[in-house]
């Protein structure tokens, strides 16, 4: 059982790096402008109207469901890998719920 001093250096040591990380986060920020860094999961959730790609792996992959409605996506990869089947099989997900 962990005694409290190791318990509050434990704690010390997540206080000392999460303080670290945000001096680090600031730094960039200042430099590259807002928006250029962030903590994963810092921002909102935003809810996107997404084309399920047809495989649900793919879709959790992805964080939204499938691929954002109305916006670029780019697919590549080695020859046969199956770009194209995906490519279609989003086509058919799009026609099915009435287009883009």
């Amino acid at each position: 059982m962990a005694t409290k001093t190791e318990e509050k250096t434990a704690a010390d040591k997540l206080a000392a790096r999460n303080k670290n990380l945000d001096l680090a986060i600031q730094q960039i920020a200042k430099d590259y402008g807002e928006g250029a860094i962030m903590r994963l999961g810092g921002e909102k959730i935003v809810d996107i109207d997404v084309i399920p790609t047809g495989n649900i792996l793919i879709d959790r992959a992805l964080g939204v469901g499938g691929f954002p409605r109305g916006r670029v996506v780019e697919v590549f990869g080695p020859e046969s890998s199956g770009k194209t089947t995906l490519a279609l099989t989003v086509i058919a997900q799009a026609q099915k719920r009435g287009g883009l």
